[in-house]
């Protein structure tokens, strides 16, 4: 069996944080392969409005390039309407059956997992990895794998905020994202 970890998220932008922790979980538990799988319409989130689905995706493209255990996942922007992890684990373990799959998740998500779409069923289907965050709790009835990754604070969205009041974001995220948000103007760039 292939070990594949999952990192779902909007990556509006992509950054550090993202690649850290993809990273730590890849190598605490030793996995094949990390797919980064960018959401069409999160069910819990507005979708994303300053960067459609093709700049997120490039911007993707660009963070993983050069990591050969990183991968992209497009399977929730292939589908229309909300991507909820149960009807995207069913694709996924009927399509990779050779595949175990773990879903990696912040501790936001940790707290969050009771109001999960079918969660009961989906953790039949995956192994989650929890993440810590500062000021969330581990806490939950539900089976979640720990792993240790350095506290990284950095958010997609202070980022999007930073690049519109012409702040700085070198060290945030790669420098061939920054040069692909500038070029396309993205975040009132």
């Amino acid at each position: 069996m292939k070990k594949v970890g999952i990192l779902g998220g909007t990556f509006n932008p992509p950054h550090y944080g993202h690649l850290l922790i993809a990273s730590e979980v890849q190598e605490s538990l030793h996995l094949d392969k990390i797919w980064f799988m960018p959401n069409h319409e999160p069910p819990h989130k507005q979708k994303p409005e300053s960067a459609n689905d093709q700049n997120r995706l490039q911007m993707l493209k660009l963070a993983v390039s050069g990591n050969p255990g990183f991968q992209i996942q497009t399977i929730e922007l292939e589908r229309e309407g909300p991507s909820y992890t149960i009807d995207t684990m069913k694709l996924l373990n009927e399509k990779y059956r050779d595949h175990q799959f773990y879903f990696i998740i912040g501790a936001d998500m940790i707290e969050y997992l009771p109001k999960w779409y079918k969660i009961d069923e989906l953790v039949k289907l995956v192994q989650f990895v929890g993440v810590a965050r500062p000021s969330y709790s581990r806490q939950t009835d539900y089976p979640v794998q720990y792993v240790d990754v350095p506290v990284i604070d950095i958010s997609s969205s202070m980022i999007r905020e930073r690049l519109h009041n012409g702040k700085s974001v070198k060290y945030l995220l790669p420098d061939n994202v920054i040069a692909y948000i500038k070029e396309n103007h993205l975040y009132g760039t």
